[in-house]
C-alpha cells in the first residue's frame, strides 16, 4: 500500500483527459499539486507547424482541425457512454492544490518541483519538458501516451494504428520520460477495443480508462523502488495531424474514421 509519505506532482494541458487522469489516481496516491500549463495559441501553434510541415500539410490539418470541429460536436453522446462505462470523471482539480502555469518549462514551475520535492510526476498532455525542468527534481517522470510507443510517437495513436490496419498495436501506454517526444522507457501498454461508433475523437477516452489501471502500477513500482523498463513496439515514428485530404480518403478506402 502506498502511504500519504509518497506525494505525486502532475503537470497537465487544461483539457478534459488530464482531469480524467488525476480523478483515476486521486483516491489511491497523494496528489499534491497539479500544475496546468496554459494552451498555447494557435498563431504560435500554426507557425511551429508551418516550420515543421510545410505550409501545404498545414493548411491541409487547419482544414481537418476545422472539418472536426463538427465530428466532435457529433461525438458528445458516445463519450458520455464511455466515461460511465469505465467510471471516469472529469471533475475539475481541488483550488487549493491547482496552479495554472504560462508552460510546463516555466521557471516558476522548476522553482515548486525544487520545493515541493516529489516522489513522482505524472505527465499529461503539455509540451516537451525541458532538460531543466527533468533535473529540477529526483523525482521519476512518467507520461500517459494515447498510442503504443515507439511505433506510434505524436498524435492520433489509435487512428494510425488502425488507418494501418494494425489493431494490435492500438492502444495506450505508461513511459518515463525523457528530452524526447514519446521516446522514454515502456513501462506498461494496452491494447483497446472500439466499435463503428466511435472516430478519432473518441478513441482517447477508451484509451485513457485503459490507462488509469497502468498508471496506478507504475506509480506503485516507483514507490516500491521495482520499477521495470519493457521493450515497446519498433519501429520508432512520430505521426501528426491528419490533413483533410488524408482523412477523407482512409474514411472512405479504409472505413476509419
Amino acid at each position: 500500500m502506498v502511504t500519504s509519505d509518497f506525494r505525486v506532482v502532475m503537470l497537465v494541458d487544461s483539457g478534459e483527459l488530464s482531469k480524467i487522469v488525476y480523478n483515476g489516481i486521486k483516491q489511491e496516491f497523494n496528489v499534491v499539486r497539479v500544475l496546468v500549463e496554459e494552451d498555447i495559441s494557435s498563431l504560435e501553434l500554426v507557425k511551429k507547424r508551418v516550420k515543421r510541415l510545410g505550409l501545404l500539410k498545414t493548411l491541409g490539418q487547419i482544414l481537418f482541425v476545422v472539418f472536426n470541429r463538427f465530428v466532435i460536436s457529433l461525438s458528445a453522446q458516445r463519450i458520455d457512454a464511455i466515461k460511465q462505462k469505465h467510471g471516469i470523471s472529469d471533475a475539475d482539480y481541488p483550488e487549493q492544490i491547482a496552479t495554472v502555469v504560462n508552460s510546463v518549462n516555466d521557471e516558476r514551475v522548476i522553482e515548486l518541483l525544487r520545493e515541493i520535492e516529489p516522489d513522482a510526476v505524472v505527465v499529461n498532455g503539455t509540451r516537451i519538458l525541458s532538460g531543466q525542468v527533468l533535473a529540477a527534481t529526483d523525482a521519476v517522470f512518467i507520461n500517459t501516451h494515447v498510442g503504443i510507443t515507439p511505433r506510434y510517437r505524436g498524435v492520433h495513436g489509435a487512428y494510425w494504428a488502425l488507418v494501418h490496419d494494425d489493431e494490435a498495436n492500438c492502444g495506450v501506454t505508461v513511459h518515463l520520460v525523457d528530452k524526447g517526444i514519446d521516446t522514454g522507457g515502456v513501462l506498461y501498454q494496452d491494447t483497446i477495443e472500439v466499435s463503428r461508433f466511435d472516430n478519432l475523437n473518441t478513441y482517447p477516452y477508451h484509451q485513457i480508462a485503459k490507462a488509469i489501471p497502468m498508471m496506478k502500477a507504475a506509480l506503485k513500482d516507483i514507490a516500491s523502488g521495482n520499477v521495470d523498463v519493457k521493450p515497446g513496439v519498433e519501429p520508432s515514428r512520430l505521426w501528426s495531424h491528419p490533413t483533410l485530404f488524408e482523412y477523407l480518403k482512409f474514411r472512405l478506402l479504409y472505413g476509419v474514421k
